[in-house]
């Protein structure tokens, strides 16, 4: 079998930040690298949850709904990844800012977390998505185009 290019990034030295991945035709994916990998520890499920949840609300509810294919976690709990279409690398690191400055600041009810909306439902922690938030913040305000090169 032909190798995956994310296998081809040297966890080793890659920083937290936010990152191409690949692209697709119209289509980027974005590495949202919240951890070292291998360094630090990963970020928490029920966090991850509800960091999830709460981003792609944020995102399908911006000027930019009809650009957002995806967001979802990796499966090394060390970030995410962010896939849009027909959107300027600036409109996303923007969007991106604005959706972790919205999950650090958000009250009240989680949007989707009930039986009939979630398959894991109970597994949320929106403290934990807010202190992941935080934490992230101070990285992606440092984010440029030119930071977007692993």
């Amino acid at each position: 079998m032909d190798r995956i290019a994310s296998f081809e990034v040297d966890h080793t030295t890659l920083q937290k930040g936010m990152y191409i991945s690949r692209i697709d035709g119209d289509v980027v994916t974005y590495d949202i690298r919240t951890r070292r990998p291998n360094v630090e520890p990963v970020m928490e499920n029920a966090a991850i949850h509800t960091v999830e949840h709460l981003f792609a609300t944020y995102v399908r509810n911006s000027e930019f709904r009809d650009s957002i294919i995806y967001f979802g976690p990796m499966g090394c709990r060390t970030g995410f990844y962010f896939l849009v279409r027909d959107m300027a690398h600036e409109d996303a690191i923007r969007l991106t800012q604005d959706a972790f400055s919205f999950i650090a600041d958000f009250e009240g009810d989680v949007p989707g977390v009930s039986a009939a909306e979630c398959g894991n439902y109970r597994d949320h922690s929106l403290p934990g998505a807010k202190k992941e938030a935080r934490a992230f913040l101070p990285i992606l305000r440092n984010v440029t185009v030119d930071c977007l090169k692993y």
